[in-house]
């Protein structure tokens, strides 16, 4: 399973998401997506046992 981090333009993580449907999702929302990253296994596996990427998305 891959999981991406979103930062914005300051380089702080504002959202996780599973799909680059959900990266587009948010961007046509207005949140200032600058990066996206693939995230390690290591930190996609914590990611997967803690809740859906959504539940860290701050204001979705």
């Amino acid at each position: 399973m891959t999981f991406y981090s979103c930062f914005d333009q300051q380089g702080k993580e504002i959202a996780r998401c599973q799909t680059h449907q959900e990266i587009e999702a948010l961007r046509r929302m207005g949140r200032p997506i600058a990066e996206v990253r693939e995230m390690s296994n290591e930190e996609a596996v914590v990611c997967s046992l803690t809740g859906s990427p959504s539940d860290f998305n701050e204001d979705v």
